[in-house]
């Protein structure tokens, strides 16, 4: 993600800021040019700083869970990423409030780097083909799981919490299991509806890239869950479940192209370098440019590789899990390289 400053004093602030920590002037996030406002408290008016024009906070900043603005007269009350949500959980339980706040920033940086890339967004309460959110807790109804079904993501509340969250990650052996994690992966199944099931040339690309998706799905999950990934699954998969099947494959492979964009763009914006002493030059690398702004895939996966390895040996030298604990292999990057040349037409620049 981009770096944000405040437009009064030019002191760094996070993407869910709300106010600046340095002058007190409250910031908002307006995902038209992907830009943090920011807005002197004392005016009685919510004039953007450096700018004439009023606005308002999205209707969920009364919850602190976004800090989105709109335009003073748009009639909406909720920003682009908040039209997105159909069910919330019960907030007449305290403890959901913190879930559900994690759940949110999680899914306001989806949204960021899904508007980024120049994809629509369209609400599926107002168009069919449109996206959604379930934000829901289990109660005890075995059938409910977190999941992608016809532009219906659910999510259940349980993977805001991060006990369980370790929990069921250690039960399912994966090294990596976060809430963008999840709502990347099953986003990803929505966009395989919208930009593969209905384009026969894409969907032929997709089968000599990924497989057959006409393939068993139940067949081939209880395949998987009963006999696990094949062997050598490495050479071929970013992960075990990617084995399982075409959709799974394509969904856990989107995921991971929009982790290492979203990594690369982190490090282009802090000018991050890795030079490591004593090592061979395959290994540097300076993140020098925008990952949105490259046709070239290749030029995206030199910069991640050398990033990831260095974050993975800073948090081994704090004793805490690697940040990103995934070998891409040589096979893994076409998946990848398909994906971003499937991207390229729908690119705005901001």
């Amino acid at each position: 993600m981009k770096i944000f400053q405040c437009g009064f004093c030019n002191h760094p602030l996070y993407f869910e800021n709300v106010q600046c920590e340095s002058c007190g002037h409250l910031s908002g996030y307006r995902d038209a040019d992907l830009k943090m406002l920011t807005f002197n408290p004392a005016n009685s008016k919510f004039v953007a700083d450096g700018e004439n024009k009023g606005y308002k906070y999205c209707k969920n900043k009364t919850y602190e869970i976004c800090n989105w603005v709109l335009d003073e007269n748009d009639e909406a009350e909720f920003c682009s990423a908040c039209q997105l949500n159909r069910t919330i959980p019960n907030l007449a339980e305290a403890e959901n409030f913190d879930k559900w706040r994690n759940l949110e920033i999680a899914k306001h940086r989806l949204v960021y780097q899904l508007h980024k890339i120049g994809l629509e967004l369209p609400s599926k309460l107002a168009e069919k083909r449109g996206l959604c959110f379930d934000f829901v807790a289990k109660q005890n109804n075995p059938n409910l799981m977190t999941g992608h079904a016809d532009g219906v993501i659910t999510i259940l509340l349980s993977e805001a919490d991060s006990v369980l969250r370790e929990q069921t990650r250690r039960q399912l052996r994966e090294p990596y299991r976060t809430l963008i994690g999840h709502l990347r992966h099953e986003v990803g199944h929505y966009f395989w509806d919208q930009l593969i099931f209905t384009k026969q040339d894409e969907l032929n690309q997709f089968r000599q890239v990924f497989g057959d998706e006409r393939e068993n799905y139940s067949f081939a999950l209880q395949n998987y869950y009963a006999n696990g990934a094949p062997a050598n699954w490495q050479l071929s998969f970013i992960s075990k479940y990617a084995a399982s099947h075409p959709w799974e494959d394509w969904a856990e492979t989107w995921a991971h192209y929009l982790h290492i964009m979203d990594m690369v763009e982190t490090a282009y914006f802090f000018n991050l370098q890795v030079a490591p002493n004593d090592m061979q030059q395959k290994m540097n690398t300076t993140a020098t440019f925008d990952p949105y702004t490259k046709n070239d895939f290749d030029a995206v996966i030199n910069t991640c590789v050398p990033l990831s390895f260095a974050m993975n040996s800073i948090n081994r030298a704090m004793g805490i899990p690697d940040v990103y604990p995934f070998v891409i292999s040589p096979l893994v990057v076409e998946k990848m390289r398909f994906i971003h040349k499937l991207l390229l037409p729908f690119r705005v620049l901001i």
